[in-house]
């Protein structure tokens, strides 16, 4: 049975995140390089909770750096429509946070992907066909995926496995938006996630809001779909309706009916 640790909030970052991967086994196998991919939709954050916060990020990086200080870890994000990805690092603290921990002498770096130069990747999917895509995502030793509990007009949630979407390069990602269902499910499928998180401590109708619903959550595990799924249910919302949710599913990106251990 796959397992999702569904945890109150009610706790600084570090001991929350700890809880919750005691519950799930931990984080598993680190290898570098780890991939660390926050939810950074926007330049403005209208609710205060569309954007992964800094500070969960953190949290993670002591959590890893104890499990071994030799690690090499990267925090990814693209230029979108709504933002240029330099520009939130520094709005919403990613880059004094690197800098922190590089001036203790860890591996920590941020990437600005529409920055990277691309490789091809063999893989036939169901949209994308031997797509190229940046150099660091192509064998990632770990990935962690930071997301936020939102809804979406398009895909119901913004989970885990929508925030992937946010690793295309391409500036206009609405080019995708046609097949997003597709789209999401082949980059799940290219580039598996090995830890996903929910910030789930409010949940935000759209996006970008602008109406919150206070949670009191995280959610953790080692599959995207189960964690989504509950992500879902915490949503008020039926993972089985959810398209994206279905075709990773297909996949084996996880199960719809987790076994939920915590709070």
């Amino acid at each position: 049975m796959e397992l999702v640790a569904l945890v109150n909030a009610d706790h600084d970052f570090v001991t929350i995140l700890k809880k919750g991967l005691n519950l799930i086994g931990s984080f598993g196998q680190l290898k570098s390089p780890v991939i660390i991919k926050p939810n950074i939709c926007t330049i403005s954050d209208n609710t205060g909770y569309s954007v992964t916060h800094a500070m969960v990020v953190e949290a993670l990086l002591e959590l890893l750096f104890q499990q071994n200080p030799n690690l090499s870890v990267r925090i990814v994000e693209s230029d979108s429509q709504s933002k240029w990805a330099n520009e939130a690092f520094t709005k919403y603290g990613y880059t004094d946070l690197t800098t922190r921990f590089q001036n203790k002498k860890y591996d920590v770096d941020l990437v600005n992907l529409s920055e990277r130069k691309t490789e091809l990747v063999l893989f036939e999917g169901d949209y994308f066909q031997n797509p190229e895509l940046p150099d660091v995502l192509v064998n990632p030793g770990y990935v962690i995926s930071v997301a936020q509990a939102k809804t979406h007009y398009l895909t119901s949630i913004t989970g885990v496995l929508k925030n992937l979407f946010g690793l295309l390069p391409r500036k206009n990602q609405n080019y995708y938006h046609p097949n997003i269902h597709e789209v999401i499910s082949d980059l799940n499928r290219i580039i598996p996630t090995s830890l996903a998180v929910v910030d789930a401590r409010v949940g935000v109708k759209g996006w970008n809001g602008p109406k919150t619903t206070p949670l009191n959550k995280f959610i953790l595990g080692h599959h995207p779909v189960s964690v989504d799924a509950v992500l879902a249910q915490l949503m008020k919302l039926e993972p089985e309706e959810i398209q994206h949710l279905l075709q990773c599913h297909k996949y084996g990106l996880g199960t719809l009916s987790p076994q939920i251990l915590g709070d």
